[in-house]
């Protein structure tokens, strides 16, 4: 059993909370809005889930998964992750998060921003392009016949193997995209975003990305 922090209560982050208690993982999760506003969502997950602060999810957790919105990386508390692995669902939308300069010109990504903002963290590209429901409604056991696939991206193998083991656990198979720098290949609008696919067929659509600035 592990204890699974969650900084954000959105669609994804109540989500993987529902597969983390489903898997009988602790989990402690947080909003921008306080501990007080989940309590229809901590009672739905029962035992082994408590609402927090942000710095309290951040430290509570083993593994901490960072999905709020894009814009508010910099509210995410840095000490209480230093030597932790944290997973980065979050994707640039500009109509939504505004316009950010590196990411327009690509000369950076959405978890290489979490990754400067945490530099003791060990940060790992996961859960982004998958619909909130998906994520529960297409897990299937390990072995599954066309099981869908999820990718991972980070610079630190021991971490995306931790993810990885994570991933499997919920019920998707693994691709690793390489590291952080790698994680635009799943980015929005690219082949392999959302739609379902197995590992093989991931991997394609992958070698398949192209930069925004080159179409």
């Amino acid at each position: 059993m592990t204890t699974i922090g969650i900084i954000g209560a959105g669609n994804i982050g109540s989500q993987l909370a529902r597969l983390a208690v489903q898997h009988g993982h602790q989990v402690v999760i947080a909003n921008s809005r306080g501990p007080e506003t989940l309590t229809d969502l901590v009672a739905e997950l029962g035992d082994g889930t408590r609402a927090a602060t942000r710095d309290e999810a951040a430290a509570a957790g083993e593994i901490v998964v960072v999905t709020t919105p894009l814009a508010a990386i910099e509210t995410i508390p840095v000490e209480p992750l230093v030597g932790k692995v944290v997973i980065d669902t979050n994707n640039y939308y500009p109509q939504r998060d505004g316009h950010i300069q590196a990411l327009d010109d690509e000369t950076t990504t959405t978890a290489e921003l979490l990754q400067d903002h945490l530099p003791g963290a060990r940060v790992v590209k996961a859960f982004n392009h998958i619909g909130a429901a998906d994520l529960t409604g297409h897990a299937t056991p390990t072995g599954t016949p066309d099981r869908r696939a999820l990718v991972v991206a980070g610079d630190d193998d021991a971490a995306k193997a931790v993810v990885a083991d994570l991933i499997d656990e919920f019920g998707f198979d693994v691709v690793d995209a390489g590291p952080l720098a790698e994680g635009w290949r799943i980015q929005r609008d690219t082949p392999g975003y959302v739609a379902r696919f197995t590992a093989d067929e991931l991997r394609g659509k992958l070698a398949e990305a192209k930069r925004y600035r080159d179409q």
